[in-house]
């Protein structure tokens, strides 16, 4: 798999991650809406700072 494909793959998991928990926020149990939420930011900031730096390596 090319770097591309996991950096895509990985942008795909971590928005449907956070899609299911703010979809699913209230089946959820409260000691493990908080720890998902965290993991959800993170994966999802994480994978804005890959895309931005994938825009700015391709442009060579």
């Amino acid at each position: 798999m090319s770097n591309g494909a996991s950096i895509l793959t990985f942008m795909i998991i971590s928005f449907s991650l956070a899609l299911i928990l703010i979809m699913k926020k209230d089946s959820l149990p409260a000691n493990v809406k908080r720890p998902l939420a965290i993991l959800a930011l993170v994966m999802v900031s994480f994978s804005f700072v890959l895309m931005i730096f994938s825009f700015f390596s391709g442009a060579k």
